[in-house]
């Protein structure tokens, strides 16, 4: 059977407040029996805050928004993502009285509150899931559609992923994708890499030879992706390992709630390049496309990528004189990595169907 995905466009046909996306996207929520998911429960939103210098993530308003629908069904509503979000997500407006509800580190502040989740997969054994969302009864799973350098793209099973776990976790997922590698004769020891790395696990010694502490990289590759020169590179044969990874985690972050318990949206807004965790906003690779919802995660991913194009690229989203692939998904093209891989293993791990029928609200 295919699932239903409710599509919002941006697409409008006359100046009203009424045919916009946040009024559509409050006709969306209509659409849901929300006190019926949410009344007398624990309600976690989960979305990425962003840092640094970023902007595109989701605007404030459209949380505001969802919240005051969530709180009107009897939802005991709380906003929340990894703990260095949280404390910088007032630069961004998001703020508990912004948006009408508390904004909690999903793992605690010093990141040790979680449940553990046994897994076996290669070198991955365990996912710790954040403790805050295990111990809701609801969960809404608010994400903000861009690029990805390891996945290629970034939605709703990132955003679970990786940021409904703890630090150690994640550096155990991107430790799928294999090592780094520093090439010589390519570096002009500019230090971007250095630069990029927030977590210090890089470093040039004395005879500025290029060095790595594997116990504190967390394989973001944010290094390499910042190198002007292309001098390091990651083994990219083992990508597909940590998009199966991503698809493990997603599946222990859901596996505590009870069906009907669990929405997706996604928004297709400023997308970039690469994604908000770099702390920096890009101009962005799209026209703005809306908004996509359903109870179905693998659905929702399916739909989001399809609504993205290659004809729409706008060339100005990308590095200058940045080249691109000429087969797959727009995101496969600029990233070199397939992005349904994930979609493909997420549906392989019982959690929805690839299948759908998209009904656009206006």
């Amino acid at each position: 059977m295919s699932a239903t995905v409710y599509f919002a466009s941006v697409a409008f046909d006359r100046i009203d407040p009424d045919a916009t996306l946040p009024a559509r996207f409050l006709r969306v929520l209509e659409r849901y029996p929300l006190t019926d998911m949410v009344k007398g429960r624990r309600v976690a939103v989960k979305m990425h805050l962003g840092g640094n210098l970023g902007y595109s993530t989701i605007p404030p308003l459209f949380v505001r928004l969802l919240i005051q629908k969530l709180k009107e069904a009897g939802g005991d509503v709380f906003v929340t993502d990894v703990p260095w979000a949280t404390t910088e997500a007032v630069a961004r407006g998001y703020t508990a009285e912004v948006l009408g509800a508390p904004i909690l580190p999903a793992t605690g502040r010093a990141d040790r509150y979680f449940y553990p989740v046994p897994v076996e997969y290669k070198s991955l054994r365990e996912i710790q899931v954040a403790g805050e969302i295990r111990d809701s009864d609801v969960l809404i799973d608010l994400s903000h559609v861009k690029g990805h350098g390891a996945c290629g793209y970034g939605g709703a099973c990132k955003n679970l992923a990786m940021g409904c776990v703890t630090a150690a976790t994640r550096s155990q997922i991107h430790a799928l994708q294999g090592g780094l590698t520093w090439q010589e004769d390519r570096c002009t020891h500019c230090e971007s890499c250095l630069e990029a790395c927030r977590y210090g696990a890089n470093r040039f010694d004395e005879q500025g030879t290029y060095h790595i502490d594997y116990e504190a990289c967390h394989y973001c590759q944010h290094c390499a992706n910042a190198c002007p020169e292309g001098a390091i590179s990651i083994d990219a044969e083992a990508f597909a390992d940590f998009q199966e990874g991503m698809a493990l985690s997603t599946r222990a972050v859901l596996s505590s709630f009870a069906p009907g318990r669990v929405l997706f949206i996604n928004f297709l807004l400023h997308m970039t390049y690469l994604c908000d965790c770099w702390g920096l906003t890009t101009p962005a690779l799209l026209p703005d496309i809306g908004l996509v919802v359903s109870e179905d995660i693998v659905a929702v991913e399916q739909a989001s990528l399809d609504l993205i194009r290659v004809e729409d690229l706008i060339w100005q989203g990308l590095p200058k004189g940045k080249r691109i692939g000429s087969e797959g998904h727009l995101f496969q093209r600029i990233h070199g990595k397939d992005p349904f891989v994930q979609v493909r293993a997420l549906e392989r791990y019982g959690l929805g169907t690839r299948q759908y029928e998209l009904v656009e609200v206006q």
